[in-house]
């Protein structure tokens, strides 16, 4: 392989989508933590089958806290990820069960998928410190997965091994701090 063409691979920008059904906490807060850890090799997106319309407080403020940028984001469907005009897909990760269990639309791209589901943090009740804590439990684990996926050496994996990656990576559970 020449010097040009190992610059170019590894200067290629992957395109991710987070996946949950309302698009208000966890693909949100998986979002954020790929444009973290990822930015100079993924695009970070997220949506939702039926989205709530609106980013969970708490999320926003544990974001916040975390010193994300969080102006810009926004609950939104998944449709705007199958049209014509949508980025071409890499990776399609659902962040819920109950969305890994719906029938997703084509996506353009024939991205990789896997599921990591982790816990709804927005179904706790309780007071709100309590809730915050629930929100960076569940921040955490997303991220400990985001950090190995996002170190992950794309060009040394064949398809077949990378995947066997993804649903590894899904399958771990980070101890909460």
């Amino acid at each position: 392989m020449s010097a040009d063409t190992a610059s170019t691979e590894t200067a290629r920008l992957y395109n991710v989508l987070f996946i949950c059904t309302g698009n208000s906490a966890r693909s949100i807060m998986a979002e954020c933590a790929l444009r973290r850890w990822g930015s100079h090799r993924f695009a970070s997106y997220s949506a939702g089958s039926h989205p709530k319309g609106q980013v969970h407080s708490s999320a926003l403020a544990l974001l916040a806290q975390l010193n994300y940028a969080t102006a810009n984001l926004r609950s939104k469907p998944w449709d705007e990820f199958a049209g014509p005009d949508a980025p071409p897909l890499d990776f399609v990760f659902t962040v819920c069960d109950q969305a890994a269990g719906e029938v997703c639309p084509v996506w353009p791209g024939q991205p990789m998928t896997a599921h990591w589901g982790v816990e709804d943090p927005a179904a706790f009740v309780g007071p709100p410190d309590k809730m915050l804590r629930k929100f960076k439990d569940i921040y955490l684990q997303l991220e400990a997965r985001i950090k190995v996926f996002s170190s992950l050496r794309m060009e040394g994996l064949d398809r077949l091994a990378l995947q066997k990656r993804l649903d590894e990576i899904g399958q771990t559970t980070p101890v909460p701090a």
